[in-house]
């Protein structure tokens, strides 16, 4: 599975030392390539099987979708805008949620997540990228899950320590992501449509969408797209990766201004995650959203 390593001593935040660079011979993570490739035939192939003689139920089919939904928001507005740039200050059943959700996902704890893509914004289209766009598409989207990532620096994660909530998912991530990505979705699927449903559908075909909607933000939105921000940064806006990423794909945006709140800046922008926070906030559950000034956006549209 995509699960940190050696969380315990990441937990305690060693000191700061610099970032080792992607090595040239790739080491190859075996299971993590095995869990992939699993999840991936049961929902190109056995899934559309599975429909094709048996269909979903409308339960079957809101319970699969809310749960691939809750994983989704976790990483976008949780792992991403919360913890990795801090867009915003959210309540503790909001904090709660995304933990939960966004183990389910199995796309690392939020420490181990928010440092990597940390290091992507610090180091972006360089060895010390961990998703570098320049070692290749494929690389970019899902081959630099397979391989091991030398041990960088989590020093740049020090805010995040203080969060008890999400230190102890990160001490102890296999019980989150075990719990939330397998055990309630497979009790639960199987009371609404049976084992062989609730292992296809709020598990296996869930964690493909979910990985790979969020990998199309290092790959496609890294690949294809307008620079209307940053003509200088490989990150680009690109409606496919909006539309798959709940508003995540004005990435080049993004990569300019990556402490505002919104990634999909203008009101007419698809950009779920942005309406969501801004409804949190609404709600008394989130607060200090970070916005960047209309002069400062417009400023940079024009000095490209």
């Amino acid at each position: 599975m995509l699960q940190a390593t050696d969380s315990a001593s990441r937990a305690q935040l060693p000191d700061p030392a610099t970032a080792a660079e992607t090595p040239s011979k790739f080491v190859y993570r075996w299971w993590s390539i095995g869990f992939i490739v699993v999840i991936t035939v049961a929902t190109l192939v056995l899934c559309p099987i599975y429909l094709w003689r048996y269909g979903l139920t409308k339960a079957e089919f809101a319970f699969f979708l809310f749960y691939a939904l809750a994983s989704s928001f976790s990483i976008t507005l949780g792992y991403h805008r919360l913890f990795s740039h801090a867009a915003f200050k959210a309540a503790w059943p909001v904090r709660f949620f995304v933990l939960f959700f966004g183990g389910a996902a199995f796309e690392k704890s939020a420490m181990a997540w928010s440092a990597l893509h940390r290091l992507h914004h610090r180091h972006t289209d360089t060895d010390r990228d961990p998703y570098n766009i320049k070692r290749g598409f494929f690389y970019a989207h899902v081959g630099w899950v397979m391989v091991e990532i030398p041990r960088y620096d989590y020093s740049n994660i020090r805010d995040l320590a203080r969060d008890p909530l999400v230190v102890h998912q990160d001490r102890h991530y296999k019980l989150w992501s075990h719990v939330s990505g397998f055990l309630v979705p497979l009790l639960i699927g199987a009371w609404i449509g049976g084992w062989a449903y609730a292992i296809l559908f709020p598990v296996a075909a869930r964690i493909f969408l979910v990985l790979n909607s969020a990998f199309c933000i290092n790959s496609i939105a890294h690949t294809f797209g307008d620079r209307p921000h940053d003509h200088h940064s490989s990150a680009r806006d690109h409606w496919l990766g909006v539309l798959l990423t709940n508003g995540e794909g004005y990435h080049n945006f993004h990569h300019r201004f990556p402490r505002d709140y919104r990634n999909g800046v203008r009101w007419y922008h698809w950009d779920p995650t942005k309406w969501l926070i801004w409804m949190l906030a609404r709600l008394g559950l989130a607060s200090d959203l970070n916005r960047v000034s209309d002069e400062r956006i417009q400023n940079s549209t024009h000095h490209q």
